[in-house]
């Protein structure tokens, strides 16, 4: 399209922090150590984790960039950047993850296929564009809308990368119409991140971020925007990022027996140690985030050093030097909680993490019953061994 261009191979990639732990090199995914994330409330941006299917885009003349609204409506247009910058800049602060983001140790029960996450696949930033209620009731369609007149009911993003699993074509994903046009589900055409210009690897020049919803749907890069009556039929909405049981596996599963994953569910993780970390005897900080999907809250992030019996509640803050309270209006409702907590430790010992939300959803206990074949939504309780030694802690 005009002004920006998927290439088909890898000779233009932006420039990475060296600290991120590479999983894939092309296309280029990786994450920051486990530690930078409870550095700071906001991730910066060089270290928020790069989830790509493909080449990044390269813009050419931004000028001449648009974004075409086709589909199931009456008025189908173009808009370029200064048409969705024209429209009031909203700040929505919101945690966005990978599905699979916690895969590696869902895979060492059983073997999945998908980039070897760690727990880092996660980032909190604030995002700035245009809601895209208002840039849709600019193209005719009310806001609160479930169906537009000529029947369209699911909103489709399209990207301008070139991805292996489209067979070369671009990456798509799409949700209701309904949560679009909702204001308060503060979807975004979003061009900056953190208060500066997107880069490259975030989506330069406009990417959508779906608050409250998995990463996948968060599209970069985008070169089209359509209404549809039904969800987009991409590859990474109908044969990937689906929920399946322990007893799927690639010989019996049937893709369109499940509907595309949206909310993330309760997640918490451990970050101020490794999976297995030498200490001295004697007080350990234990630091680490927790965040739920659909814009529910963090209720409680419980800590146990002894299998789970018994159980200390760990401190919530969001931003620093105000007391987090779970979906008040002084909290940031699609963003994570970052919580602490101290121990004694006199022995070597294994310390949980587990986060309930405010609709009492809490993580699962064990890996072994949400184990499916593409490793996706590992909430299991987060688990580190402490062992006695030789330790800068």
């Amino acid at each position: 399209m005009p002004g920006i261009r998927g290439p088909s191979e890898y000779s233009q990639e932006p420039s990475r922090d060296p600290c991120l732990k590479v999983n894939a090199k092309e296309p280029f995914n990786a994450e920051p150590p486990r530690s930078a994330l409870v550095s700071s409330y906001v991730t910066p941006v060089h270290l928020f984790y790069k989830r790509n299917h493909g080449p990044i885009p390269i813009v050419d003349h931004i000028q001449s960039y648009s974004v075409a609204f086709t589909g199931l409506i009456d008025n189908p247009r173009k808009l370029f950047i200064k048409d969705i910058r024209s429209l009031p800049k909203y700040n929505v602060t919101a945690t966005l993850q990978c599905a699979g983001n916690r895969r590696t140790a869902m895979s060492k029960v059983r073997n999945v296929r998908g980039v070897g996450w760690d727990v880092s696949a996660i980032g909190n930033a604030v995002w700035s564009g245009a809601k895209l209620a208002d840039v849709l009731e600019l193209l005719g369609i009310p806001k609160l809308t479930g169906s537009t007149t000529l029947g369209g009911r699911h909103v489709e993003f399209v990207s301008v990368d070139q991805c292996k699993e489209e067979n070369g074509g671009p990456y798509k994903a799409s949700i209701p119409l309904s949560q679009a046009t909702n204001p308060d589900a503060d979807v975004l055409l979003a061009y900056e991140m953190n208060g500066e210009i997107l880069n490259r690897d975030h989506g330069f020049p406009l990417r959508v971020v779906v608050p409250g919803v998995i990463g996948a749907r968060s599209v970069k890069w985008l070169d089209s925007i359509n209404i549809l009556a039904e969800e987009c039929q991409g590859f990474f909405m109908q044969k990937d990022y689906k929920m399946f049981p322990p007893s799927v596996n690639w010989d019996n599963i049937n893709w369109s027996s499940r509907r595309p994953q949206m909310d993330f569910p309760v997640q918490s993780a451990i970050c101020s140690l490794e999976d297995v970390q030498m200490v001295k005897p004697g007080k350990v900080s234990i630091k680490g985030y927790a965040v739920s999907g659909g814009g529910r809250g963090i209720e409680r992030v419980d800590i146990s050093i002894d299998g789970g019996k018994n159980w200390v509640e760990a401190s919530r803050t969001q931003k620093p030097g105000k007391h987090y309270i779970s979906e008040h209006n002084t909290s940031d409702k699609w963003a994570w909680v970052l919580f602490e907590a101290t121990i004694d430790v006199s022995q070597s010992i294994e310390v949980i993490a587990k986060a309930v939300d405010s609709a009492a959803n809490v993580q699962p206990e064990n890996v072994e019953s949400v184990w499916n074949l593409r490793g996706v939504l590992n909430t299991s309780w987060h688990r580190v061994l402490l062992r006695l030694g030789h330790s800068s802690l």
